[in-house]
């Protein structure tokens, strides 16, 4: 049993410690003379303006959820695809419904513009 993990376990040792000699030479090798522009607060590409209490658009969220909600989603084809020989007229059907209601979705958001920019 333990020869069976000895590949990941080797594979795993190697990886942390091609990641830290890496880290390691970066920071060593790196320039550290930060000028007043790479060190000034930013905010989406512009200098910030006014207080940073004022409430902002929920336009914000509403995008980054959308963008999350729909990019997981996309991530459940990729198992399916995997064994899609495998799985019959079941399974075929369910991811099928899956897409329906998902575009059904889409269509949702696009018509409430929901994935309007103003």
């Amino acid at each position: 049993m333990s020869t069976e993990f000895l590949g990941i376990f080797i594979l795993i040792l190697f990886s942390i410690t091609l990641s830290t000699i890496i880290s390691g030479a970066s920071y060593i090798v790196g320039v550290k003379h930060p000028d007043s522009e790479k060190v000034s607060v930013y905010e989406c590409g512009f200098d910030p303006f006014g207080s940073s209490r004022v409430p902002f658009s929920v336009k914000f969220f509403l995008v980054g959820i959308l963008f999350l909600i729909f990019d997981l989603e996309i991530s459940f084809l990729f198992p399916w695809c995997v064994v899609y020989n495998q799985i019959g007229l079941l399974g075929f059907w369910t991811m099928y419904i899956f897409l329906v209601i998902l575009t059904v979705g889409l269509i949702y958001e696009w018509a409430k513009g929901g994935l309007e920019w103003e």
